[in-house]
């Protein structure tokens, strides 16, 4: 059987290491995942991710971050899904959780932050939400 949507995977696999308070979680690899977890990491959501090659198998290492007693993921969301897909336009990218949170748009110009975007005068596809 053929994954239809890895991006929902890894945010589910983010989501199940932190409920099993794990430190550490892994999962396939690809370019899009690891700009996805980058950019959690330049926002402050992970302490690190790093790729890991063996032979033809390729995998992401994602190490999640605590504040205190709790994760500094509080929720994950995917927004645009494969059978609904989700486009904003510059002046339609809102802000999440009143600007606590971000989202994560995939642009012409690359993957970046709703407030990258918003400044770059460019619209996109929302991925996904994070607070």
């Amino acid at each position: 059987m053929t994954m239809t949507d890895p991006i929902a995977d890894m945010l589910t696999r983010i989501r199940n290491a932190q409920r099993a308070n794990h430190k550490v979680v892994q999962m396939p690899s690809s370019k899009f995942k690891l700009e996805l977890a980058k950019i959690l990491k330049k926002e402050g959501y992970i302490n690190d991710v790093v790729q890991h090659k063996k032979g033809f198998l390729i995998t992401l290492e994602v190490v999640l971050k605590k504040n205190g007693e709790n994760y500094a993921i509080s929720k994950i969301q995917r927004i645009s899904k494969p059978g609904q897909r989700k486009y904003v336009n510059k002046s339609e990218i809102k802000k999440v959780l009143g600007g606590y949170g971000i989202s994560i748009i995939s642009t012409s110009q690359g993957i970046m932050t709703n407030i990258q975007a918003r400044d770059k005068g460019l619209g996109g596809e929302v991925v996904l939400e994070v607070c």
